[in-house]
């Protein structure tokens, strides 16, 4: 016979830890709607042209002033399960198109916003769910139809573009500045890789070209304080903070050969601790000069090819620089191996492991002009005037460390957005037109719909229009109309001239949507420490 409940005489079992945490059903459900709804206010004022920025104190002590949501959220610290996991989307949505990061967090917490309403009415999760899923795949063929296809040479609309990705930001007093230096590095790091593919011989040349934007590894930021903002500049060519190692060497070289190496040019020390008996007094004289003339052999291989600059990312001893100097050939050592690969693809350049395999092709002469330069307190090597680098160095100069960093970070947003227009060339119009049209073309597609499925899908579509309230913007029945965020009037996009890359709308769309799916189907949070050695 079964029975519905505990045995008379028998006490309530505990299964669980008694100090673990749970949270279940409903209770759970609208504590995690809650959580999402605090971290999207953290940052909804940091959206859009009237943008604020935030002041965290970070666990070191140090001070971070930005308006980038994943810089923001990086740096607070949240207990709550759901909140950690909403600060995650922030930080992948950076990651993969580096732009957005605050739209996909306020998008994601009006979703869990507008299902709250179903969950109180007892409307079981999955049904909310599978309607917003509807109402994804239709918001996604709507950006499909309003998406425009740019020419990536088209320098008027690329600068509309990123004008619409760093006017909300701090720099955009200095916009025309920004928007050029994020054009040039992102043009200049770009190339072509030849990749194979399955397709038919009629379409080989369209689809076996595909472009290579590494701006992480290619583009280097050099952030020096100091100067003033409208100092700052992308060289045709790099640099880095190193001085020449010997004071005869030369600091101006027009049209330089360069040789790069990543082998030491001292004599080689034994890697573990070595002891050496010597019994005649002769036997340290020859110790010493075949270690001299190990040098000194590696040197003249090295001065056979004539090159006029060379560095290395290892040692060059004292003896190597003597050499160096008396054939007027100027030396850096100790160069990062990032650096060093930076000036490889610059100057045409090959690195070289061993002085004896060096040959004519290895040497650079992509370089137009070499130069030693004093900036502040510090010497930096210039490498300009390159013939079609794909590397380049970013000078920053501001006033604080603090105004570079902030500098720093809206340049990487702006260089983001131009890379991801290089791979997907369609742009969507911003203003808040796009969210307005997704939100008025699922209200039409709602009313089609039948059964318990309308409410959600039509929730969804309101979810939208929270990006606009934040930015200020809104659209039109038009599709390219909006509102301009500072003066709140109607304007048409197109002829405006705010845009915004199809990539990082889909992605931030996407991300949003499944992310609040995610967290609507948890009913259970159980939390609670576990002991140390168990």
């Amino acid at each position: 016979m079964a029975s519905n409940g505990p045995m008379p005489g028998m006490g309530q079992v505990m299964v669980l830890n008694s100090k673990t945490q749970r949270t279940t059903g409903r209770q759970a459900q609208l504590g995690n709607i809650s959580a999402a709804r605090a971290v999207a206010d953290i940052i909804r004022s940091t959206l859009g042209p009237r943008s604020m920025l935030k002041m965290l104190l970070d666990p070191m002590g140090g001070i971070v002033i930005t308006n980038d949501g994943n810089c923001i959220l990086r740096e607070v610290d949240v207990s709550h399960p759901t909140a950690k996991s909403m600060i995650e989307l922030s930080r992948a949505q950076d990651e993969e198109v580096g732009d957005g990061t605050t739209s996909v967090i306020i998008l994601a917490g009006e979703m869990l916003i507008n299902a709250e309403p179903f969950v109180r009415t007892n409307v079981h999760p999955t049904v909310i769910v599978r309607g917003y899923n509807y109402a994804l795949q239709e918001a996604l063929e709507i950006c499909e139809k309003l998406a425009l296809v740019v020419d990536v040479r088209d320098t008027d609309r690329m600068k509309s573009l990123v004008q619409s990705c760093i006017g909300t930001k701090f720099s955009s007093r200095w916009n025309d500045i920004m928007i050029d230096m994020a054009l040039k590095a992102v043009l200049t790091v770009a190339r072509a890789t030849h990749t194979p593919t399955s397709l038919p011989s009629v379409h080989t040349d369209v689809y076996s070209q595909k472009m290579e934007v590494d701006i992480k590894r290619y583009a280097k930021v050099e952030k020096i304080p100091g100067g003033e903002i409208s100092d700052c500049t992308v060289l045709s060519g790099v640099m880095f903070n190193k001085d020449v190692t010997h004071s005869k060497m030369r600091r101006r070289i027009e049209n330089p050969r360069i040789l790069l190496l990543d082998t030491p040019l001292e004599y080689k020390k034994g890697e573990s601790q070595t002891n050496v008996e010597i019994t005649d007094e002769e036997d340290w004289n020859t110790l010493l000069k075949m270690e001299e003339e190990y040098v000194e052999n590696m040197c003249m291989e090295i001065i056979a090819f004539k090159p006029d600059i060379v560095i290395t990312e290892k040692g060059v001893s004292d003896l190597a620089q003597h050499y160096f100097a008396k054939a007027n050939i100027t030396a850096f050592r100790r160069l990062r191996k990032t650096d060093n690969n930076r000036v490889a693809r610059a100057t045409g350049a090959t690195i070289v492991s061993r002085t004896d395999e060096i040959r004519e092709e290895d040497i650079g002469t992509g370089c137009g002009l070499f130069e030693m330069r004093k900036i502040g307190e510090e010497y930096f090597a210039f490498f300009e005037e390159c013939k079609d680098p794909k590397a380049c160095s970013i000078i920053l100069r501001g006033g604080s460390k603090d105004v570079l960093n902030e500098i720093e970070r809206n340049l990487t947003d702006a260089m983001q957005v131009v890379r991801n227009v290089v791979f997907d060339p369609r742009l969507l119009p911003g203003g808040g037109a796009t969210e307005m049209a997704v939100s008025m073309g699922l209200r039409k597609a709602g009313l089609k719909l039948e059964g318990v499925q309308q409410g959600p899908f039509l929730a969804h579509g309101a979810a939208y229009e929270e990006i606009e309230k934040s930015g200020e913007e809104g659209a039109f029945p038009k599709c390219n109309w909006g509102i301009d965020g500072t003066t709140g009037e109607l304007v048409d996009m197109e002829q405006f001239g705010i845009w915004e890359p199809f990539s990082v709308k889909i992605q931030t769309i996407k991300t949003a949507v499944e992310s609040a799916c995610m967290i609507l189907r948890i009913d259970d949070i159980v939390s609670g420490s576990k002991k140390k050695g168990y």
